[in-house]
């Protein structure tokens, strides 16, 4: 128990109730019908009902432009974040962080209080600005943090070689940043993809995402088809994290940039 591997045991426990269990747990529902026996029946009905095919593309759809608009919002409030000579307080940083620090549907409810009080009608609109005012703050740090520890000589390298602030911009920062970028669309594009309090509230159960699909099915008592469903969320998740980290980039790509 003195090693230090022995420290990693809780932890260890933790994923296995927490994370693998569970998973395991919508593995076996998802494969088997109503008798318990197995059966890819319930993936065939997924496909089968157009309607769920609908929601999860356009679940899709509004995962993407919520990511896209966090990250054109994003990226030059991490960049203003990171810079020294733009930004000398470190209040603005925690300002960007205290979001997190509220739960997410206190923050929805407030976004829902706002646009009672401008009279301004929910629907999708009010549910892709309250995505983005959720989850921006997820874009913003891991961007932020990345740059934050940007080595500054690949900049004073590309300026020696004649590059504008443009091209060094282009060419070196944003290259360097890849991993930052990475991080904030996953963290983004998840959560997005798979909640449904934030539409249901957001848009008075007008627009319908996956996530509410699943939800309806596991309080109806249908757990084979919502654990379906779950999968297939989950089979989306894991091929989105595999091409966000595939398409990492590291500081010694920027060599070859200059």
């Amino acid at each position: 128990m003195n090693r230090r591997s022995s420290w990693a045991i809780p932890y260890f426990i933790f994923m296995l109730i927490f994370v693998v269990l569970p998973l395991v747990m919508i593995m076996l529902y998802a494969f088997k019908d109503s008798n318990g026996s197995f059966s890819f029946s319930n993936i065939a009905t997924f496909f089968q009902q157009k309607e769920a095919v609908n929601t999860l593309i356009y679940s899709i759809e509004i995962a993407i432009i919520t990511t896209l608009l966090c990250l054109v919002i994003g990226y030059p409030a991490a960049y203003i974040l990171s810079r020294k000579d733009l930004n000398r307080s470190a209040v603005t940083i925690v300002l960007f962080i205290m979001p997190m620090w509220i739960n997410i549907l206190v923050r929805t409810l407030a976004t829902v209080a706002l646009f009672d009080f401008g009279k301004i009608p929910l629907g999708e609109g009010a549910l892709i600005f309250g995505m983005v005012y959720n989850f921006l703050p997820y874009m913003v740090y891991p961007i932020y943090n990345t740059l934050n520890k940007l080595d500054n000589s690949y900049v004073e390298a590309a300026q020696d070689l004649g590059a504008n602030p443009i091209q060094q911009f282009v060419r070196v920062i944003i290259p360097l940043s890849k991993p930052g970028i990475s991080s904030g669309v996953l963290m983004v594009f998840m959560p997005t993809i798979s909640t449904f309090a934030i539409s249901e509230l957001l848009t008075m159960n007008k627009v319908k995402l996956f996530g509410t699909t699943i939800q309806e099915n596991i309080n109806n008592g249908l757990w084979n088809y919502g654990s379906a469903l779950s999968l297939i969320m989950l089979v989306l998740i894991g091929v989105t994290t595999l091409l966000s980290y595939s398409g990492k980039g590291d500081e010694q790509s920027a060599g070859g940039l200059l």
